[in-house]
């Protein structure tokens, strides 16, 4: 047996990426290998070390990028190689996840395995459809079936006269290309054809979309609206409380498609906050935060930090890379002496504080202009030394405001915007087939980087800025932001979506 190597087979959980464990995040973060298929929630990529090998099997029907055969000899042998191997699977890796074969042929092949379950889309996917499977006024049975098999064959292992008989609530996913045969064997079997049913697609993702009906007349409602899967069935009585507590499908932004294209690392804030108000978020980060050109240059103006008057700070990147760099080099917080502390907004005092240490000065406008007012409105700086912590592609406005109001200004490069080249989770290609409803830019190097990219604009979609800066660079390319936020960050970016679904 191999004494190093370990596969864990883990559930990926339904769609939403809060639905996903802490131990499979856990997993997934310490992966040397990840293998995953096309139902996992594509976000959880962004847990991956550096480093991880990533391989997509692609399960879905009719669309295998390796065999279930292929997948097994896989996950074996990287474990057998002295591996930590991920085996990622949609929903639950024991409910039709053919999970049990995996681990049975890592088991014959000796090696160490964790099976790390996850929320199944048979119950998932009806919550977030306000349908509960189980229900003290309508059953307390629930069946759970493959729709995989063609009832119209004779080596069906599903007796469908049986579960037409069974009382409670039946859930089946992969059932529905053959939907109406489903429906004809279970009222052949004697089902009530007037049995509530209900079909949710892409269930627990802002993609989500549910139709109901009944046993006789679903299969029609389905063809009707091109209802695909990935789906999740249910039929029962149960059903009918989707009109009273359906919550999913009722929050503000639900039907949006919004794009994030701030940086890999970044994105979670804005993510969050737009896919908890229900859109169905896309991250394509445009760019990504690479090191200054002249790191010996910006680590000598690290250390010698504690020199000057003022610190300045416009952007929370910035501060993350000063201040990795201060640590770096001191041991204690109080080597950075008392040097008064300014920001350009709200988001750069968050990071700020962070480090545990405290703010004199945020503008009311989150732009540069309204940080040199900011410093213009109060006491004089005059002959006061400042360390602007800045981007390399930063606008000169803070240097030539603080420098006329008679500051002595040095420019410490800690980062550079590059254009992000990786999209493991083929957002580019999504956004290119299904369109979106808005796209978000957060910085005019988004904006700039996104349309290196070549993405055809999609049809009918809408632009939002985070700020004057951001809608400018738009409009240098023909691209009318719908809004620009007010205040210029983040919560400020989310009210402004918000208030653009609305109206």
């Amino acid at each position: 047996m191999s004494t190093s190597g370990i596969c864990y087979l883990v559930g990926a959980g339904p769609g939403d990426l809060g639905l996903v464990t802490l131990r499979a995040r856990e997993c997934v973060e310490m992966a040397d290998v990840l293998v995953y298929d096309a139902l996992s929630s594509p976000e959880i990529l962004r847990w991956a070390k550096k480093g991880c090998e990533m391989v997509n099997v692609g399960k879905r029907a009719k669309d295998h990028k390796l065999s279930q055969d292929g997948i097994n000899a896989l996950i074996v042998e990287r474990t057998q190689a002295g591996k930590k191997v991920v085996r990622l699977k949609g929903g639950d890796p024991m409910i039709f996840g053919r999970g049990g074969e995996e681990a049975a042929e890592l088991a014959a092949a000796g090696v160490a395995f964790e099976i790390v379950p996850g929320i199944s889309s048979t119950i998932g996917g009806p919550a977030y459809a306000g349908i509960p499977v189980t229900h003290r006024d309508h059953c307390s049975q629930l069946t759970i079936f493959t729709g995989h098999e063609d009832p119209t064959k004779g080596e069906s292992s599903i007796d469908y006269a049986h579960l037409a008989k069974t009382p409670g609530t039946k859930v089946f996913v992969m059932g529905v290309a053959r939907l109406r045969e489903i429906t004809g064997a279970l009222i052949e079997g004697g089902a009530d054809p007037a049995t509530p049913f209900a079909l949710v697609r892409w269930a627990t993702t802002g993609s989500q979309k549910t139709i109901t009906g009944t046993l006789a007349d679903i299969a029609g409602i389905a063809e009707a609206a091109n209802f695909g899967s990935p789906a999740v069935a249910v039929i029962g009585d149960v059903v009918k409380e989707r009109e009273k507590i359906n919550w999913f499908e009722k929050r503000p932004l639900f039907g949006k498609r919004i794009v994030v294209t701030r940086t890999r690392e970044q994105a979670g804030e804005l993510s969050r906050g737009l896919a908890g108000l229900g859109a169905d978020v896309v991250e394509l980060p445009t760019i990504r935060i690479g090191p200054p050109d002249d790191k010996r240059e910006f680590a000598e103006m690290v250390t010698h930090a504690h020199e000057y008057d003022w610190l300045v700070f416009t952007s929370p990147n910035g501060v993350e890379r000063f201040f990795d760099a201060f640590f770096a080099t001191y041991e204690d917080a109080r080597s950075l002496g008392n040097p008064r502390i300014a920001v350009i907004g709200e988001g750069t005092a968050k990071k700020v504080r962070e480090y545990r240490f405290g703010v004199d000065l945020i503008p009311e406008k989150f732009v540069a202009e309204g940080l040199v007012e900011a410093f213009a409105k109060g006491d004089s700086i005059e002959n006061l030394t400042m360390l602007w912590v800045r981007g390399a592609e930063a606008r000169d406005v803070i240097h030539e405001g603080l420098t006329a109001l008679g500051a002595i200004v040095d420019e410490c490069v800690a980062y550079k915007t590059e254009p992000e080249t990786e999209d493991p989770t083929g957002a580019a290609a999504r956004i290119r087939e299904e369109g979106a409803d808005l796209i978000t830019f957060t910085s005019a190097s988004t904006v700039e980087n996104f349309f290196k990219l070549g993405l055809p604009w999609p049809e009918g979609c809408a632009a939002g800025s985070i700020g004057p800066v951001t809608s400018e660079a738009l409009k240098k390319h023909g691209v009318t932001p719908a809004f620009e936020a007010k205040p210029s960050d983040i919560p400020g970016l989310i009210a402004a979506v918000r208030k653009w679904a609305g109206a």
